[in-house]
């Protein structure tokens, strides 16, 4: 029998692995009273985590000169972190009832980390983009003057048109981030997701690859937000820089 009082403690320790291991292992029973409450202490200490390996990414790449911007011909400026807002639970409840449940890992991503947009264009790496930035808009908060739920509302309706067609149609997956070829501007799939409903503790990412929500993120911090290979030798100076110190979670 796991003994969860014992999960964020080791979490902190560094059993981070087993830890998830063992959190995953419980599948949807982890929403259970008692089990839930300590799960979520790991799901929110992993968010806080991701929030600061954030913040150090977007201020390297601020000082190294990058340029954030849209993924058009324009390259508008953009900001790439908005820290989860004061409506963030509010708004990860909504998520729930609407598309629920989401699994805890993503709702601890919406009310403590916020959106991050890293699509640019480094000084030294003029391949930046083609290396699927990190990129994960859940609040919407980038977006002033559009609402994100409306979004992800259509998107669900687009998944019901289609499963009516195709009744082998896959998983409705809650879009995070245009696809890697999009992030590039061009043309390419489905957006990345996490596939919903799902009452587990982590998520399952589809994108390029599918894998649980955490492991895809660790993946991506430890090339410094940018894991995907160009084939360069300035992509390699650039990630290790930047990957430097973040915190696995």
């Amino acid at each position: 029998m796991v003994s969860s009082s014992k999960w964020l403690d080791r979490y902190r320790q560094g059993e981070r692995g087993r830890v998830w291991h063992e959190l995953r292992q419980l599948g949807s029973t982890i929403r259970k009273p008692g089990l839930f409450e300590e799960a979520q202490l790991v799901c929110d200490e992993m968010a806080r985590r991701a929030r600061q390996n954030v913040e150090m990414i977007v201020e390297r790449l601020s000082g190294e000169g990058y340029r954030f911007h849209s993924n058009n011909d324009a390259q508008t400026p953009t900001t790439p972190y908005v820290p989860a807002t004061a409506a963030a639970g509010e708004h990860a409840a909504w998520l729930e009832e609407r598309f629920g449940p989401v699994p805890m890992t993503v709702l601890s991503w919406v009310r403590l980390v916020g959106d991050v947009w890293l699509v640019g264009t480094h000084p030294q790496w003029a391949a930046s983009a083609s290396a699927d930035p990190l990129v994960i808009e859940l609040e919407g908060s980038r977006h002033s003057n559009a609402s994100i739920r409306g979004y992800f509302e259509e998107s669900r309706k687009a998944w019901h048109e289609w499963g009516a067609l195709a009744p082998e149609a896959r998983p409705f997956v809650l879009p995070l981030a245009p696809d890697m070829l999009h992030k590039d501007n061009v043309s390419g799939g489905p957006p990345y997701g996490i596939v919903v409903p799902d009452g587990c503790v982590d998520g399952l990412f589809v994108g390029e690859t599918t894998m649980p929500f955490v492991s895809y993120l660790n993946w991506v911090f430890s090339n410094g937000g940018f894991p995907w290979p160009t084939g360069s030798e300035s992509q390699w100076r650039v990630t290790q820089a930047l990957a430097r110190d973040l915190l696995p979670l």
